[in-house]
This record gives structure tokens, sequence and C-alpha cells, in this order.
């Protein structure tokens, strides 16, 4: 029998943490369902100063602040992708590729995800210039010329932020003036590293492997113009035209607008009883932080109402205990090491990592140092380090090509097809984990559709995940090829931290995370769900 959650909230931004955080008080047995890293949008705010009682912080601080309030009040964290709802009837339904969670109410958080503009080249070079997320690709552009497309709210903060990288920043908007704050626009126009050209849009970007120049269009005298990168530079061009809502996987039973935005009441009641609408993905005028935060309140606290009166129907009884806290997943904190304990403890087999090193500095320390202090922790999992050239009969176990790496092997030995080139911090620590678990057991739990398409794959397929440690998107797509690989002999899924690893960077001219390449060959960037990623090595 199914766990049954009093509430389950998906999505992990401000809507979603503030009705979790008013759930969990009330005492309701709470899970929230996150993709991305806690905050949603607000994230790429560098300074947050319009929310009442904060003097001055940032966007990324502040949601993690609200995931650890949500967690002081017994809130359960799961991380996932929604497939499928089944949102009608006294039980709600909620699959994810992990499994399928159930409860009596249910708020939508979703959010939005930025928008394409649709000119010529955008599709073609995103991953090789074009970008729509600053903090997982500014990196990639230190020191070159960037140019930002939009004149609202995203637009002006990630310039602001891709100043810490970009030679210059270079704004293309095509009204006369910025949509966003008046407080923010000043700070922009007065960047010594940034320049505005208003009334001005993109036509075109083009290159070879990588954008080597970009057209551009006064829509008010007609004249056009192009930039052209200096001779051996590339440069940067990212898109920040407004958001699409993320309703599709509801669009079927809840009621909508024309724009796609669920259609709620003022206490965020949606068409269903018992599910609500919060935050961004719903139709309202303003959307900003303090709107977030007052939607996923009011949707928890007439959830509370309504999960009273649904279990005095059913005779449900209260639980005395709820869920405690879930093991952190995706940030090294002073706390991890008692968080991880706990899961280890849970394997049913004993892994090994074997590390093949090129050197005793830099990096390949880096990864010695991780694994010893990580292997310190259980029993469940043993670590051989050998030089390159040490033991070549193991290198070719594990197919190493690039240096330094480490690859899981099951407790006979056999490889498992995981390797990983860097160390798995940041977010990453999270597929490094589901990695181990699906390796020794039970593992992740996996749909007999997905099990089946991946068990029909009878020829070697090896996938190299371009990743940076700051990227949200990334562990998803990183989860879904080792799930891969631990399923199904015939797959290799190889992580690979661009920063640490430019030859390979260049090999491939990466300039965008998540970039997925298989067999050495093909590339996609962007997220990708495990269906997606199948669909891909079947056509490939």
């Amino acid at each position: 029998m199914k766990e049954l959650y009093d509430i389950i909230i998906i999505g992990s931004g401000s809507a979603g943490m503030a009705a979790g955080i008013y759930a969990g008080r009330a005492k309701l047995k709470t899970l929230i369902i996150e993709r991305d890293k806690p905050g949603g949008q607000i994230r790429i705010t560098s300074e947050v100063e319009n929310y009442p009682g904060i003097l001055n912080t940032s966007g990324e601080e502040l949601g993690l602040t609200m995931r650890k309030q949500a967690e002081k009040f017994g809130v359960s964290f799961k991380q996932g992708i929604v497939e499928w709802v089944d949102l009608k009837g006294d039980i709600k339904k909620v699959r994810t590729v992990d499994g399928e969670y159930e409860a009596l109410a249910v708020v939508v958080a979703t959010g939005t995800v930025p928008r394409k503009i649709g000119f010529k080249g955008e599709d073609e070079f995103r991953g090789r210039g074009i970008g729509y997320c600053a903090t997982c690709d500014g990196e990639f552009f230190t020191g070159m010329d960037v140019f930002v497309i939009g004149a609202g709210f995203a637009a002006a903060e990630e310039s602001i932020f891709l100043t810490r990288y970009a030679r210059k920043v270079t704004i293309i908007a095509r009204e006369p003036e910025f949509t966003c704050s008046k407080m923010i626009a000043e700070r922009v126009l007065a960047h010594p590293k940034i320049e505005v050209k208003f009334n001005t849009e993109i036509l075109e970007a083009g290159g070879d492997n990588v954008l080597r120049y970009a057209r551009f269009i006064n829509n008010q005298t007609g004249q056009t113009w192009t930039y052209e990168s200096k001779p051996g530079e590339s440069f940067g061009l990212f898109v920040f035209a407004g958001y699409i809502p993320q309703t599709a996987e509801y669009a079927e039973q809840l009621r909508l607008d024309e724009y796609g935005y669920i259609l709620t009441d003022e206490n965020m009641r949606t068409n269903i009883d018992g599910v609500y609408a919060a935050g961004d993905v719903r139709a309202k005028e303003l959307r900003q932080l303090v709107t977030a935060v007052a939607d996923g309140a009011v949707a928890a606290t007439h959830a509370e109402k309504y999960v009273a009166i649904k279990k005095e129907k059913l005779g449900i009884k209260t639980e005395e205990s709820h869920n405690t806290v879930q093991p952190g997943k995706l940030f090294f904190e002073e706390d991890l090491r008692e968080q991880l304990i706990p899961v280890l403890d849970r394997f049913e087999n004993k892994v090994r990592i074997l590390a093949i090193l090129d050197g005793e500095q830099g990096l390949c320390s880096e990864i010695k140092s991780f694994l010893e202090e990580f292997v310190s922790l259980t029993d469940k999992v043993d670590l051989e380090v050998l030089n390159k050239g040490q033991d070549s009969e193991k290198e070719k176990l594990i197919n190493a090509t690039i240096f330094p790496t480490f690859a899981i092997l099951r407790s006979d030995g056999s490889y498992t097809g995981i390797q990983y080139h860097g160390v798995p911090g940041g977010h990453e620590i999270n597929s490094f984990i589901l990695a181990l678990y699906n390796v020794a057991g039970p593992g992740q739990s996996i749909g007999e559709d997905i099990l089946s398409r991946i068990n029909k794959i009878d020829r070697r397929v090896n996938l190299k995940i371009g990743v940076s440690l700051s990227c949200t998107f990334c562990p998803d797509v990183v989860t879904a090829c080792q799930l891969m690989a631990a399923k199904n002999s015939n797959i290799e899924a190889e992580m690979i931290d661009v920063a640490r690893y430019p030859e390979f960077k260049n090999q491939y001219s990466i300039m965008s995370v998540p970039a997925l390449i298989v067999n050495d060959g093909d590339i996609v960037f962007g997220k990708k769900t495990t269906e997606e990623i199948l669909d891909i090595i079947e056509n490939s």
C-alpha cells in the first residue's frame, strides 16, 4: 500500500516553499516534489531588496533558507520530474520517474520556463553560444562579449550577473525602455560594463561550430548592423524574452487561460476540489516574490481545511507523527555526513569504487580526498586507488580514456558502466548517491515501459554528460543516464565536469550544460527526461 500524504506540493519555488512551510506548521503530512534547486525564478536575482522584513539578500540564499524552514516543520522532499497526474477523485496521484505518490490534496506550483524568440540560428546554436540560464552557462563566456535579448526583469538581472564573466554585456531591447522596475533599470544603465540598445531586435545568429556573428535591426529606422567576433573568438547570446507556464501535464484536467496559466479563485482553488495552484503558474496580474509567497500560504491554508473534511469523510485517522526530514541531496552542508549515513545503511549489497589517477596534485588530489572521506562513512563501499598505467587490465575493464577518473563496480568487481571525471560535488552529489544506490540496491523504482525500452538496447552505447557543478539542470540528465547504465550492461554513462576537463570542452565546443554526447558523436543540450534520452539513443 502506498504511503498517503495529506498534501503534495509540486514545485520548490517561492510559492511551493511557502505552501510547504504553512502545511508543515499545520501538522500536515507534506511532500514537496522538486526538480531543481529551491527558489524558482528568484534564484536569478542577485539582490532581493523589495521583500518586507529583509533588507538585502540573494535570491539563492533566500531559496535555501526557505527550504530549511520547511524541513524544520517536518516537510519531506523528493527530487523528480512529474510525468503524469490523476487529480480527480478523493485520492490524488502524482507519478515521477522514481515512483508514484498519493495525497488528499495537491498544490501545483511549477512556475514557468524561458520562452524562445524564433530567430534564425536560435535552435542551431543553442548550447554553442546561445543560452537561457546565465547561472548555468555564464562562466563559459569569461572574457568574451555577451548579448542579452530582452527588456524585462530577468534580462536586467542576468545582465548584471553576466558582468562577472563577460568583457562587455550589450542588452538588445525591442522596447524603447526597460519594462522592469525603475530601480533595477537604473542599476543596469549605470553599470560601466553594460551597453543598452533600445528599439533593437535580433534577426540572425550564426557561425561554424560556435557563434561568430549576429545581425540586428533598429525597429524604428530599419537600419541593420552586424556584430562579428574577433578572429579565433566566439561570443555569447542569452535570451530572456518572457516565460511559458509549466502546465502541460495538467492541461487535460485543470482549466487554463488562453496563455496556458492555471485559473484559480482568490483562495487558489482550481476547477477540481482539493487541487490548488500557486505562484507564477497561475493566471494573475503581478508575478513577484511577495505574491508567490502569498499564493503558497493561501493555498496551504485552504488545503488544510479541505484535508480535515476529507479525512473525516473517508474515516482516515490523523497520524500523531509525521515524516522526518529527507536526507539532503543537493548540497554539501555541515550535517551532510549525518544525513548520508542512514541512506548508505539501506544499501543491500557492497559497492566498489575504482579510481585511476594521473598525478598527485590538483584534481587528482581532490578526487582522492573526496573518495577517501566518503568511504569513511560506511562499510558498504570499498575504494581502490591506482595510478594511470599501474594496472592496464583494470583500465581496460572500465574503458578508461579520460583521466583522472573513477568508476563504480559491483561487489563482484564487474563494471557498471558508471564513471565520473571530476569531483561530484555541488548538485552532482545527488547523482553520485543515486548511482551507488541503484547499483547496491534496492535502487530507484522505474516504470515497466521504461525498463523494457532500456533492456531492449542490444548494442554498445556510450553517454558522456558534460556538466557544471553549479547547474541545477544537469543532475537529472546524469541520473537518468546512470540509471540506464545500472540496468543494462550495454550502456555506459560518464559524468564530466567541463570546467576541469578543458580538452573535452573544446573538442565538442561546449558552451552550455548539460551537454549529452552519444557514442562520441551526436551532441544535444538541455534537460532531458529518461524517455527523451531513450528516443535519442534509439534514433542515433
